[in-house]
């Protein structure tokens, strides 16, 4: 029986895919859901999964560009392994077939021994050029951003966080929370927690336009970007708001497993509200985050550097990070976005803030 495979549908949005690369070769055997080839969509590499056993039949080439529903390639399933017979490989340990250098003695041996000096042959230098055609998704990507340049008034607003409660609370608590949850406490959850906080107190920063209308949501879909071995991608957390501390650790390592793995949906990157980026992890100190549209805003986290500042009169080293709001000019006023990074920056200084919606916890004891 030949069975076709074809390209799956992707959502309303997407109409085509590019055949990116295959997988196995023309003509090999392959076993059901096995990874067989890649698509370049315009908004993510998808790989496509062998629907049964047997041999796989070529139909498209890489490069081809392919409408929903075409045929990538068929499967000819009555078409069985072969059974290979169990070859036994005996080998010979042959005992002293090198000869064993002697330990030198004495320094008059290194003495008179041959100095080899480590000469490098002089390398050609080269004035070769590659040429690579950009992928749907670069493609795509790098329409989108110079469509935020050109269609949104972007400013970027800076603040700085001391990180020494967050790290005191990951020295203190990591071991337990490890053993209860089965993950370890990352910064990027109360980063997600503070935002989420944050954006009830600053509604306009969750917002988006859409035509003549400011659409405000309730809910806060986080977008969390995330390194796969494809480039950037951009999985959605849910209703982040709801979740508890614990909950967006394991949904976020659930996400980085996926996208490590190249097993991200389309489903888990549409929609999202606004956006939180962590360029600290590739050692980036300060930089402008581009806005993710349709999303007005969009938080940078940088990373860690330990440097003077003045506590109560007083030089200390601490370990500081900055912070950096990008924001649609057209939805957000300047006052809002620094409020915004301001409660941020309160509640990750002090955490027992998240618990309280972000106020502090003795005027919320006291009801002032």
């Amino acid at each position: 029986m030949i069975i076709e495979v074809k390209v799956p549908d992707q959502g309303e949005s997407i109409t085509q895919v590019v055949l990116s690369s295959w997988l196995v070769t023309d003509g090999e055997m392959v076993e059901k859901d096995e990874e067989i080839a890649e698509v370049d969509s315009d908004k993510a590499i998808l790989t496509l999964y062998a629907t049964e056993e047997g041999k796989i039949i070529f139909i498209a080439s890489e490069g081809d560009t392919l409408n929903i529903g075409d045929v990538v390639c068929n499967i000819d399933t009555d078409v069985k392994p072969e059974k290979t017979a169990v070859k036994t490989v005996i080998t010979e340990v042959i005992k002293d077939a090198a000869p064993v250098q002697q330990p030198i003695d004495n320094q008059e041996e290194i003495q008179a021994m041959p100095f080899k000096t480590m000469a490098v042959e002089k390398q050609s230098f080269s004035r070769e050029i590659k040429h690579q055609k950009m992928t749907m998704l670069r493609t795509k990507l790098s329409e989108r951003l110079v469509a935020v340049k050109n269609q949104t008034a972007m400013l970027t607003t800076f603040n700085e966080i001391n990180m020494s409660a967050l790290l005191t609370i990951k020295k203190q608590y990591s071991d337990a929370f490890r053993e209860k949850y089965g993950v370890g406490i990352g910064f990027m959850s109360f980063f997600t927690k503070a935002v989420t906080t944050a954006l009830q107190l600053y509604p306009n920063v969750n917002s988006m336009i859409e035509g003549d209308e400011i659409i405000t949501p309730a809910f806060a879909d986080i977008s969390i970007a995330v390194s796969g071995p494809k480039g950037l991608i951009v999985p959605v957390i849910r209703n982040a708001e709801s979740l508890s501390l614990a909950e967006i650790e394991i949904k976020i390592k659930e996400l980085a497993a996926k996208a490590l793995d190249n097993k991200i949906t389309l489903e888990e990157m549409n929609g999202g509200t606004f956006t939180i980026t962590n360029g600290g992890i590739f050692g980036s100190m300060m930089s402008t985050p581009i806005l993710n549209p349709p999303q007005s805003a969009i938080l940078g986290m940088h990373n860690i550097i330990e440097r003077p500042v003045a506590i109560n009169g007083e030089v200390k080293i601490q370990p500081m990070m900055y912070i950096a709001l990008s924001y649609d000019h057209r939805v957000i006023d300047g006052k809002e976005s620094v409020g915004f990074l301001v409660k941020v920056k309160e509640m990750i200084e002090n955490p027992v803030k998240m618990l309280f919606n972000g106020n502090d916890a003795v005027k919320e004891l006291l009801g002032i």
